[in-house]
């Protein structure tokens, strides 16, 4: 295909997108669901071990509404760089089709093959299942409690610059593009799924996050549709700041608390929950939550850590990430109470436990251990 073909392919793409936008169904009440079924995928590299983690946890937390089969577990393999190789697949319709099968899941770290690995180029498996089952908020809450910092971040998920990330083009040996993609659809979704989330916890400031003075169109219309969303909730006192700026406003501790939700394109939204990550303490500490109309994946916003299994570190892992998550994944299905349980144990683990990744520190089975005698 020449570049005039793929370039006019990726356009009918994704005008054919925006019209399902336009057509989708209403959105799933997942608190009212009468059952809810659970997927446990484990990933690579320490995903195995965190997750199990989680599926003991909840195991104990959950296990009156497991027996009266309000909920239930299901585990899905196949999500692995091995699997995915063999079949030349980012996301083996085997696999896909076991995950639609539940409402929610929990999904430990996977690889994605990078230059120098001497793998297949596959896509991210996250992008892939953002994508496929139509996952377009992320949502990262950052705590960091005696520095009043308490923040949310509402990440776009399936467009922006990942959107079309495998489908760049060589244009000629000196020339390679790849694409920004921003919809008002999908922008206005998650603008409104952001100011809702501010009103339901007290009105809470908003802060629009782009690089507008310079990516004008894509920026400019991601910028413009959240204010247009804003003018629906005028209790709620909404700025906007450029990237860059924002970097560096976040560890301005004379005045970073005055921040409360952040709505940010899937790039930028990327990069500032990392660092927002590591002000609370690292991103092993932060949890993660991927939400649709239809499905919702819970996960560590950490990477999959290869090393420490090649190693034979895995078992120094820490599993508190995943755990974080599981906490957002109880309150989206409605069990608060369960919620409030997991977070009071795993706030009294702080300070108890070195989780170094190495020989000198805990282990993941005694932070797990403890969690479940302090539910």
């Amino acid at each position: 295909m020449d570049v005039n073909n793929k370039f006019n392919a990726i356009i009918e793409q994704q005008l054919k997108r925006v019209e399902a936008l336009k057509n989708a169904p209403a959105p799933v009440d997942f608190a009212k669901l009468e059952k809810v079924k659970i997927g446990f995928v484990d990933g690579d590299g320490v995903g195995p071990i965190i997750t199990d983690s989680c599926r003991k946890v909840l195991g104990e937390l959950l296990k009156d509404s497991i027996a009266s089969g309000k909920i239930e577990f299901k585990d899905i393999e196949g999500l692995t760089i091995e699997n995915r190789v063999e079949k030349l697949n980012t996301l083996p319709n085997e696999v896909l089709d076991a995950i639609k099968e539940c409402n929610v899941f929990l999904k430990g770290p996977t690889m994605t093959p990078g230059k120098g690995d001497g793998l297949p180029e596959l896509e991210s498996a996250n992008v892939a299942l953002r994508k496929n089952l139509d996952l377009f908020a992320n949502v990262r809450p950052v705590t960091v409690p005696e520095k009043n910092i308490d923040w949310v971040f509402f990440r776009e998920n399936t467009e922006g610059e990942y959107a079309l990330g495998s489908q760049g083009i060589d244009v000629s040996e000196d020339l390679a593009i790849d694409f920004k993609v921003i919809t008002s659809q999908g922008t206005r979704r998650l603008a409104e799924a952001a100011f809702k989330y501010a009103k339901s916890a007290g009105n809470k400031n908003v802060t629009i996050i782009t690089k507008a003075n310079i990516m004008k169109k894509t920026d400019g219309k991601f910028l413009e549709t959240c204010y247009d969303v804003a003018k629906k909730y005028p209790e709620i006192k909404t700025d906007d700041l450029y990237v860059d700026i924002c970097s560096a406003k976040l560890i301005d501790y004379t005045s970073n608390s005055r921040f409360g939700v952040f709505i940010l394109p899937n790039l930028y939204g990327d990069i500032i929950t990392d660092e927002a990550a590591q002000i609370q303490g690292g991103v092993g500490t932060a949890g993660s939550a991927n939400v649709g109309d239809r499905y919702a994946m819970f996960e560590a916003i950490h990477g999959s850590a290869p090393r420490m299994v090649k190693e034979g570190r895995g078992k120094y892992s820490n599993p508190s990430s995943m755990l974080r998550a599981s906490v957002m994944m109880l309150r989206h299905i409605g069990h608060g109470e369960d919620a409030d349980r997991l977070e009071k144990a795993l706030d009294a683990s702080k300070g108890k436990f070195n989780m170094t990744g190495r020989e000198n520190g805990n282990t993941a089975d005694e932070l797990t251990d403890f969690i479940i005698k302090n539910l």
